[in-house]
C-alpha cells in the first residue's frame, strides 16, 4: 500500500532547503543516461505540486539539458544537485525530479530502486528491478 509522505530535505551547505510529498516506497528511480550516470542522482519524480522549494532559489544554478525539456537545479555554493524539473510527455507531463540523496533523514540504501534505460533511449520499456547491461 502507498504512502505519500512530507519530506523536507536540501543542499549540503544548507543554503537550498525543500519540502516534497512523496511515496519513497514505489518511486525511486535511477537512469544510466549520460547525465544521470555522471551525477549520479537516484530520484523520486512527483508532480510540482507536490514540490515546494523553501529557502535558496538566490543559490541555484541550472543546467538545461535535453533540448530545454529538462532542467538540472544545484546549489551554486556547495554544488550538489538538488532536483530537476520540466515537463516530458513519458514522464507524464510536467515533473520534478528530487535527488532523493538530499531528503533529511532518509538512507537512500534502505530504498528499492527501479531503473531506467535512458542510455538507449528505451523508455517505453519501462522501468525493470535491476540495471541495464551498460553494453546492450
Amino acid at each position: 500500500m502507498s504512502q505519500t509522505t512530507r519530506h523536507e530535505g536540501g543542499c549540503h551547505c544548507g543554503e537550498v532547503r525543500f519540502e516534497v510529498e512523496s511515496d519513497l516506497a514505489g518511486t525511486i528511480s535511477r537512469c544510466n543516461c549520460t547525465l544521470c550516470t555522471k551525477r549520479n542522482a537516484t530520484t523520486t519524480i512527483v508532480k510540482p505540486a507536490a514540490f515546494r522549494l523553501v529557502a535558496g532559489e538566490p543559490s541555484l544554478g541550472t543546467y538545461e539539458w535535453n533540448g530545454g525539456s529538462s532542467k538540472f537545479h544545484f546549489c551554486r555554493r556547495c554544488g550538489i544537485h538538488v532536483f530537476g524539473s520540466g515537463d516530458i510527455p513519458e514522464l507524464g507531463g510536467a515533473f520534478v525530479s528530487v535527488n532523493v540523496n538530499c531528503i533529511d533523514d532518509i538512507d537512500p540504501s534502505t530504498l528499492t530502486v527501479v531503473y531506467w534505460d535512458g542510455r538507449h533511449n528505451n523508455w517505453q520499456a519501462g522501468p525493470r528491478p535491476t540495471p541495464w547491461p551498460v553494453s546492450a
